[in-house]
């Protein structure tokens, strides 16, 4: 079973309790303005070309087999109906100009490096979390990575936007010790245009884990604007007040740090003249969850 990832963390400290490592995986069904990680969105291996960097040698373009390179006035930027992200040009450029984001990897592979860690695991209480991306759009690799660590007693979590079929849930759960369930808007039609799907099967699968006894934290990344408004606040507060049991709530504060992962890859980031938000505002919000009954930090 072979895996597409671009990313592992080590020694994260913000994604569950203790010390952990982190697994990105590349694939999200959803589209969200404010992500962090475009370079998750497509569950394929992609080619980022910093122009600061070329030398302008034409290494890239003679070796690329799709002929999918031109001199631009940009530089040396490839076609993306054409470029297959096989990664040769990565691999001829004298300057690093070109980098391969995403690699393909067995579990038995993601399972070696997990394991230098486990020592620091056990001593902070941490573990392995998978994050993404969508973890969840990965369901048999993430399936057998998470089984690979329970038989190693290394304990799992899994960083989900919540957007997958049941059935993969109902499969990843029994293996998973903490779900980090992101929750971003409760208007349906404002949920379709901000991340590009509806937001009921989300709703669905979190009334489901909580339904289970499946220990889960809800996270809010809170953006300025979109999600911070009266009317998203007390419907966040009466549905998550009502599910069976109340999870523990995490606000996230926006950040612009992905505005140039977006240049690089060419692509239009809608939020980026947007603010963060001051921690008053948060304080503010975390109270008017509390007076649901939630628990709420504001940490990340």
């Amino acid at each position: 079973m072979t895996g597409v990832i671009f990313d592992v963390k080590r020694y994260s400290i913000h994604d569950g309790p203790g010390i952990r490592t982190t697994v990105f995986l590349k694939g999200c069904p959803l589209s969200c303005w404010w992500c962090h990680n475009p370079e998750s969105q497509s569950a394929f291996t992609e080619i980022i070309y910093r122009p600061e960097r070329c030398i302008g040698c034409g290494a890239c373009e003679k070796a690329c087999s799709r002929d999918a390179i031109r001199l631009t006035q940009r530089g040396y930027v490839a076609d993306p109906d054409r470029c297959n992200g096989c990664g040769d040009c990565v691999s001829v450029c004298p300057s690093e100009a070109r980098e391969s984001v995403g690699r393909e990897i067995t579990v038995k592979e993601l399972l070696k490096e997990i394991e230098k860690d486990v020592l620091f695991f056990d001593e902070s209480g941490g573990g392995v979390t998978f994050s993404g991306g969508e973890p969840l759009s990965q369901p048999g690799f993430l399936e057998e990575a998470l089984r690979s660590c329970c038989e190693l007693e290394i304990r799992t979590a899994v960083d989900t936007c919540g957007f997958a079929p049941r059935h993969v849930l109902e499969t990843i759960a029994p293996l998973t010790r903490l779900f980090l369930f992101d929750l971003k808007l409760m208007d349906p039609v404002l949920h379709r245009k901000y991340t590009g799907v509806s937001n009921e099967i989300i709703l669905e699968n979190l009334e489901w884990l909580t339904e289970n006894r499946y220990e889960t934290v809800v996270r809010i990344p809170v953006i300025p604007g979109v999600n911070d408004t009266e009317e998203n606040i007390q419907g966040v507060g009466r549905f998550l007040s009502g599910l069976s049991i109340k999870p523990d709530v995490d606000l996230l504060a926006y950040h612009a740090s992905a505005t140039e992962k977006y240049r690089r890859f060419e692509m239009p980031y809608r939020l980026q003249d947007i603010a963060p938000p001051h921690e008053d505002h948060l304080r503010d919000i975390s109270d008017r969850l509390e007076m649901f009954g939630l628990n709420v930090s504001t940490g990340g």
